[in-house]
């Protein structure tokens, strides 16, 4: 069970900033189809397995997928939309992807009650053909960055960054057990750790960069980045560990039905809040925007916290409906400020590198969320889940208005 999470993880992770380079390399929305058929090849190899390792293989397969597609897409939206339109074309893409995360527990819920888990990925097979066929008749003009097709791949960055990338995350989901096993969350940290430091010596040499570390000279990109990591932290932790406590015996004793169920007004909020948050941007401000977005994700966790301590299942929506409001505005909104420190030729490059950060942002929040849960149950989740929103409310006064 734990591999099935991890084969994705540790895949998705090793190659996502590679996706974004392809976007730049071979054009966004050829990249774009390439992750979105491979994902359906995978989808159909687990649903189709009869052995562990097929299963494996096919979520392994999946990450790869996940990690081609996802930057690209990114990277497809921002360059073909125009630049009046560039914000809100932005803010729907991450709309859809957050609104993905929030009803995947219901759907799935439903399928594999009504029929069984191998429904879910045949399912994954149709939605990958219609995105294709959909990517395939928009005839998207997307930028490519010059020079890449005739420029050498920087492969010693790759296998560097994917060492770090996937160092990371074995790091991150062994630290709830690292009292148990010390060596197992250690060693995974310090390999993580060199492979940093001789990225840093062999990018800073590299005439093909795979990493350019002078985005991160950019407020703007480093702000957007950080926010929509602590956004992604939020909402997997959330979802992960709301899940469980709710079902549980100890927790609200709900079914997995009812459980997904109770999470329709925070998917009703992620995607209404994320479509509009180029208008809220333009009424309050970036700065704002973002600061009162991250500060209701601290406010919606204490309402959350009062309804599971026996405030209702009113109460508990309305905690979810705001927290979905707080999660969606910032997380919408970051990508956009991010890219807007990079040209267009850079897009897939900067997206591919966004991504990473914010799954990494996530990975963190599965690992901070299952320490929480052990020393203080799902009100611990909450708190940790809160803290995260002031953090990233005392960040966006850093923000730009120009940006």
């Amino acid at each position: 069970m734990q591999w099935a999470v991890n084969a994705y993880l540790v895949a998705a992770a090793a190659c996502i900033v590679l996706g974004g380079e392809m976007a730049d390399r071979f054009g966004a929305r050829l990249a774009s189809m390439v992750g979105l058929a491979l994902f359906g090849v995978a989808s159909c190899v687990i649903a189709l397995a009869n052995t562990q390792a097929a299963l494996l293989a096919g979520r392994a397969l999946q990450g790869l997928g996940a990690a081609i597609a996802v930057p690209s897409t990114l990277a497809a939206v921002d360059t073909s939309a125009g630049p009046e339109r560039r914000a809100a074309a932005t803010g729907a893409w991450t709309g859809f992807l957050m609104l993905g995360f929030s009803i995947g527990p219901l759907l799935g819920g439903v399928l594999t009650h009504a029929t069984g888990w191998r429904v879910i990925f045949w399912l994954n097979v149709a939605l990958m053909l219609t995105a294709i066929a959909g990517l395939a008749s928009a005839g998207l003009a997307t930028a490519r960055a010059a020079g890449m097709q005739s420029r050498r791949a920087d492969w010693i960055g790759f296998v560097l960054l994917a060492t770090l990338m996937v160092s990371l995350v074995f790091g991150l989901h062994a630290l709830p057990h690292a009292r148990a096993a010390p060596l197992r969350a250690i060693g995974p940290f310090v390999l993580a750790a060199e492979a940093f430091f001789l990225l840093l010596r062999v990018e800073s040499r590299a005439k093909a960069l795979l990493v350019d570390l002078t985005f991160f000279a950019r407020r703007s990109f480093v702000m957007g980045v950080a926010i929509g990591s602590l956004s992604m932290f939020s909402i997997l932790s959330l979802l992960l560990y709301f899940n469980l406590y709710a079902q549980s015996r100890e927790g609200l004793g709900l079914t997995a039905l009812e459980a997904g169920a109770a999470l329709l007004p925070l998917s009703a909020a992620l995607l209404a809040l994320a479509l509009s948050a180029s208008a809220v941007a333009a009424r309050l401000g970036l700065r704002n925007a973002m600061r009162g977005g991250m500060a209701l994700i601290a406010i919606a966790s204490a309402v959350i916290g009062a309804a599971v301590a026996g405030g209702g299942m009113v109460l508990l929506a309305i905690g979810f409906f705001a927290m979905g409001a707080g999660l969606a505005v910032p997380y919408a909104l970051a990508p956009r400020l991010a890219l807007s420190a990079l040209a267009p030729t850079q897009a897939g490059q900067g997206s591919g590198i966004i991504n990473a950060c914010t799954f990494l942002g996530g990975s963190c929040g599965v690992a901070g969320g299952a320490t929480a849960l052990a020393l203080g149950g799902f009100p611990a989740v909450l708190t940790m889940i809160a803290l995260a929103g002031i953090i990233g409310a005392a960040l966006s006064h850093w923000i730009s208005e120009t940006a």
